[in-house]
C-alpha cells in the first residue's frame, strides 16, 4: 500500500504511538520551546487536530499501513495571515516525496485559510532543509541560541522601562524597519499587518518598551516556563545592554534564561557573551508564500438580439 498525505484521523493513533519501533525527532523549533528538551509528541498533535476549534492547528500525516512516514503540523502566529510549522517529522528515509506532499498540502490549506506566509525554523545542520527548500521555502536568516544560569546576583531594569501599551505598536513597527535588515523584512514582513502576523509566541509573555524623545528605542519580551525564562529584544545599540540587564532582572528566581538572536547581529551577540551567556544551537528560519485561492469570473453565453 502506497503512503498518502492527508489530515489526521483517530485511527492514526497506532502509527503515532508505534513509530515503527523508532522515535523520530521533531525538527521544527518554535521560539516558545527554546531552552526545553521537550518537543510536541505527535499523539498530542493529533489530539489537537481533532479539537482544532480550540487550538487552531492544522496537521497532515502520511502513513503506510500502520507505519508513520511523515507528519507536519502548523499553527498561526500573530494573526491568521501567517502560519508557522511547529512539528515536522520526516520518517520516510530516502523518500523525500512524502515530506514534499505533506508540505504542499499544508501550503494549500494555509492559502485557503487566507494566510500569506508559512514559516519554519530548522536546525542549521539538518538534512531536511534541502527537502523543505525544494518545496518553495527560502532561508532568510540564521539564528543562534544563547543561555546562562542565574544566581543571586542582582540585576537592574533599564531606566525608563515601562509596560508596552497597545498604542506602542506603530512605534515598534518603525523600530523594526529601522533595525532589521531589508532582506529579512522582505521575507518576513513589509507591511504593518504582515509584521503583526509574523510575531512569534514566547509563551505567557510580559512586554516592555523604552521610549526616549517621543520614540520607542527598545522592546523587550520576557516569558517564564517552569524554572526557566526566555526573552527576546529589539533595540537601538545604546539600549541593548540595559535591556539584557532588564531581562535578567525580570527572570530573577529562574534556574536559567534563554534567548535566540540573529546570527548576523554581532553587537547583540557580543553583549550577551560579555554578560556571561553561552552560545548554543544554530537554526535557519525559512519562509514560503502561499497560494491564494481567488474566485475568478465565469464566462456566460449571451444571446444577441438584433432588431428586425
Amino acid at each position: 500500500m502506497a503512503p498518502s498525505a492527508r489530515t489526521v484521523l483517530p485511527t492514526d493513533l497506532v502509527a503515532l504511538v508505534s513509530y515503527d519501533g523508532r522515535v523520530y525527532s521533531n525538527e521544527a523549533m518554535t521560539r516558545d520551546r527554546i531552552g526545553t528538551n521537550d518537543s510536541p509528541h505527535p499523539l498530542g498533535t493529533a489530539i489537537d487536530q481533532w479539537f482544532s476549534f480550540a487550538t487552531g492547528r492544522h496537521t497532515s500525516i502520511s502513513v503506510q499501513g500502520s507505519t508513520l512516514r511523515g507528519l507536519v503540523s502548523a499553527r498561526k502566529r500573530g494573526s491568521r495571515l501567517a502560519w508557522e510549522i511547529d512539528c515536522l517529522i520526516h520518517a520516510a528515509e530516502g523518500e523525500n516525496g512524502v515530506l514534499l506532499a505533506l508540505l504542499d498540502q499544508l501550503t494549500r490549506a494555509a492559502g485557503k485559510s487566507g494566510a500569506l506566509r508559512i514559516f519554519v525554523r530548522l536546525p542549521a545542520a539538518s538534512d531536511t532543509r534541502d527537502v523543505v527548500m525544494r518545496c518553495g521555502f527560502a532561508p532568510y536568516q540564521n539564528e543562534v541560541t544563547y543561555s546562562r544560569q542565574l544566581s543571586d546576583e542582582p540585576h537592574t531594569a533599564a531606566e525608563g522601562l515601562r509596560r508596552r501599551a497597545k498604542s506602542d505598536l506603530y512605534g515598534l513597527f518603525r523600530l523594526y524597519n529601522a533595525i532589521v535588515p531589508h532582506n529579512v523584512r522582505t521575507a518576513e514582513a513589509m507591511t504593518f499587518a504582515e509584521w503583526v502576523a509574523a510575531q512569534e509566541s514566547l509563551g505567557k509573555t510580559a512586554q516592555y518598551v523604552v521610549e526616549r524623545d517621543g520614540a520607542v528605542r527598545g522592546w523587550l519580551r520576557v516569558a517564564r516556563d517552569g524554572d526557566i525564562a526566555r526573552f527576546d529584544l529589539l533595540a537601538e545599540p545604546d539600549e541593548i545592554e540595559p535591556l539584557i540587564e532588564s531581562a535578567l532582572a525580570k527572570a530573577a528566581g529562574s534556574r536559567g534564561v534563554y534567548t535566540i538572536v540573529p546570527a548576523h547581529d554581532t553587537a547583540l551577540r557580543g553583549r550577551l557573551e560579555s554578560l556571561g551567556f553561552t552560545e548554543g544551537d544554530e537554526y535557519t528560519v525559512m519562509a514560503r508564500r502561499t497560494v491564494r485561492f481567488v474566485k475568478t469570473p465565469r464566462a456566460v453565453s449571451v444571446l444577441a438580439h438584433t432588431p428586425g
